[in-house]
């Protein structure tokens, strides 16, 4: 399907609002062409009568369409605003929907820049799509066929006339300058995705790009995009100054037009005088509708553009898919690798070989081996952000396929070198893990992870900021949080990735003392190469080249 028709699916639920924009608009502009026509009958009258009552219904017409066209243009403002915001809402709504089942597996080949790029800027043009790309067309064709009828009825040539000029102005130039800003278009798109992901690259590595001096060159890359966006969004203003040069002239063509083909009907007595002003101004009041339509068409170029690459993004085929009919929870929660093959993707080598492992309910094992043994790889298949296609993985007997991937991490608590923090406060950090969770439940949590006394030792305490990703905090800190989080969420399963690799020995040594007594009874895999954690644990496992090497006592 393409995707300006996809779009328009996304707005199926919002189509009788949109209705009453468009319903709304029509009569905005119909007013300002009554207005426009009755005024000119007005004034035209005046100067042929003396008498006040024969002007009575024009003055009122006159008056009715002024408030008319003044409320309807709030009205209109308001419901077309009001629904573009709610379209916003739900395409932001349906794009996260539809991301999230492919974190973090499919979002890895992209650039942070460039996802922020398409959630953020892609997502804002597509606001435009609404408001500038679907009412004004739908409008223009009511207010051409009310003004059209308007001078027909007159003489039906002066309808033809007018009709010529409104296709001109909405229908061949929009064309025009569609065709004209459909490659620009594209191109600013590219662009401006290239230098956002270029410039959040720069600030998150400015520290080095500052220690080894290259400032020089990712400034002059960056004056380079920023030269090559300014140059696309120039032949974009080109096109759309053009479009809305002609439109102005083919408005004073319009109008001259109408009334060149009207004073042969005056001076021939097949029409009255008294409509001969009317006639232009009607004219040039029905392009009101049509004037904003050569935008409408560029609009429509970038909005199909950025739709492009935001269904791009949602159409990877998921990493992992949930079961029709999803197996309930075991009571017990030991785990079986089984001849366990995998590789990331069709052209990568395999990451684990017939890899086989079992951790009964409430073991603690510990996996140890050099850098690209499959260590991390198997906690991601255990949390199921990848799926596994040869052999088995199984969650007390059954196959881990047969669960929800979100049943499976509600069970599963995971501590990891790099655990992500928010620029919240520590206290909604922590309730991450359990949203519900009371001040109570967060102190002992954070006691036990031995942070506590540094968290009550900050000015705002548990409220305090600690800034993007947890800047604002140690490594040890972070990492100590992390563990304070996952002992919060009292999961069955606890995997812990170098949890204590930030911490100084003898802070390591009294958290290890710690979690040794919140690890009874729980399954658990560990890795590790530090002796403070490998004393708590039933057995090493040693991973090498994705198999298992040996297996051995603590």
């Amino acid at each position: 399907m393409k995707p300006v028709a996809r779009l328009l699916r996304l707005l199926a639920p919002f189509r009788w609002w949109i209705a009453l924009a468009v319903l709304l608009s029509f009569g905005t502009i119909g007013a300002s062409v009554g207005l426009m026509a009755m005024s000119a009958y007005l004034i035209s009258k005046a100067a042929l009568t003396t008498y006040m009552v024969d002007l009575s219904l024009a003055i009122t017409g006159v008056r009715f369409f002024a408030i008319s066209r003044a409320v309807l243009r709030y009205v209109e403002r308001y419901i077309t605003h009001r629904t573009t915001f709610q379209i916003l809402t739900h395409l932001r709504t349906w794009l996260y929907a539809a991301i999230e089942p492919l974190a973090p597996a499919r979002l890895w080949q992209y650039r942070s820049g460039d996802l922020l790029t398409r959630i953020m800027a892609d997502m804002e043009t597509l606001e435009n799509f609404y408001i500038r790309a679907i009412v004004p067309p739908l409008a223009a064709g009511l207010v051409t066929a009310v003004a059209c009828t308007i001078l027909g009825v007159l003489n039906i040539w002066l309808g033809v006339a007018l009709l010529f000029f409104l296709l001109l102005t909405g229908v061949v130039l929009p064309l025009l300058t569609g065709w004209l800003s459909h490659r620009p278009s594209g191109e600013m798109i590219a662009v401006r995705a290239d230098l956002n992901a270029a410039l959040v690259d720069e600030v998150q590595g400015i520290a080095d790009v500052l220690a080894f001096g290259q400032t020089a060159t990712f400034h002059g890359r960056t004056q380079q995009l920023t030269q090559a966006l300014n140059d696309v969004q120039e032949r974009l203003a080109l096109v759309r100054g053009l479009g809305n040069g002609l439109a102005v002239l083919f408005t004073g063509l319009a109008g001259l037009t109408v009334l060149w083909l009207g004073i042969p009907l005056v001076t021939g007595g097949a029409m009255a005088g008294v409509y001969l002003a009317l006639l232009p101004l009607t004219a040039v009041a029905a392009f009101e509708a049509v004037q904003p339509l050569s935008q409408a068409w560029q609009v429509s170029a970038e909005s199909k553009s950025a739709a492009q690459r935001l269904f791009e993004l949602i159409d990877a085929p998921p990493p992992v898919r949930d079961p029709e009919e999803a197996a309930p929870l075991p009571d017990a929660f030991g785990l079986e690798i089984d001849n366990l093959s995998f590789r990331y993707a069709s052209d990568q080598p395999l990451v684990l070989r017939d890899l086989s492992l079992n951790i009964a309910p409430g073991e603690c094992v510990v996996l140890v081996g050099p850098s690209g043994a499959g260590k991390s790889t198997i906690i991601n298949l255990l949390v199921r952000f990848w799926d596994y296609d040869t052999g088995h993985i199984r969650l007390n007997g059954r196959e881990l396929r047969d669960y929800r991937a979100e049943d499976v991490r509600q069970v599963v608590a995971v501590v990891s070198q790099q655990t992500h923090l928010f620029n919240s406060t520590i206290r909604d950090n922590l309730r991450l893990a359990k949203a519900d969770a009371d001040d109570a439940e967060i102190e002992a949590a954070c006691r036990q992870a031995h942070i506590h006394t540094f968290i009550t030792g900050l000015p705002l305490g548990y409220s305090t900021m600690i800034g993007e990703n947890g800047r604002l905090l140690s490594g040890g800190e972070r990492q100590r949080l992390s563990l304070a989080r996952a002992i919060l969420k009292d999961a069955p399963i606890l995997i812990l990735d170098e949890a204590t690799a930030h911490l100084d020995a003898i802070t390591e040594n009294a958290v290890m003392d710690a979690l040794a007594t919140f690890m009874q009874g729980r399954t658990t895999l560990v890795i590790a190469h530090h002796v403070p954690i490998l004393a708590h644990c039933d057995r090493i496992v040693r991973l090498n080249n994705g198999t298992v090497q040996s297996t051995g006592g603590s």
